[in-house]
């Protein structure tokens, strides 16, 4: 990952752009925001997917909001500012019933996007989810306000 001292063309970063996937834990998830926040401020396409996109909306919480402590609340349960929060639809306590699984209909929201195209234009689609956590519903628009789009909601 992108260190404070490491030289990003060392890295390749000044190629297309940077991706950071999904996956689960805390490992490494600063050096991710990190890579998030190079992306962001040198405008270099940033491509998150499940906790990568998690990963982007701290950095965006962080940078641009000045929501110093934002977080996950995976990493962080006691955060002050949960920017990801657990679903609420999914049990905590039975295994197997701890993420949201299989196909989940989801709508574009802004239909001139890059994601949109590369769906051939339709107005939703349908996609495997695996997941536990989601953008806090209740910070979206105070994101949306500071400029964060957010361009697909289930």
């Amino acid at each position: 990952m992108l260190g404070l001292k490491t030289s990003p063309s060392l890295l390749g970063l000044d190629d297309d752009g940077i991706q950071v996937p999904g996956g689960f834990g805390d490992r490494g998830v600063e050096g991710k925001i990190l890579a998030a926040k190079y992306a962001h401020e040198k405008k270099v396409p940033y491509l998150g997917t499940c906790l990568g996109m998690q990963i982007a909306v701290i950095e965006f919480a962080r940078s641009v909001m000045n929501l110093k402590e934002a977080n996950i609340m995976e990493f962080d349960p006691d955060t002050s500012t949960p920017v990801v929060i657990f679903m609420p639809e999914v049990s905590k306590t039975h295994m197997g019933g701890i993420m949201r699984l299989g196909s989940r209909r989801t709508f574009f929201q802004v239909a001139d996007c890059k994601s949109a195209k590369l769906y051939g234009n339709v107005s939703f689609v349908d996609e495997r989810h695996r997941h536990r956590y989601e953008v806090n519903p209740s910070m979206v628009p105070e994101f949306e306000k500071h400029g964060l789009t957010f361009v697909f909601s289930p």
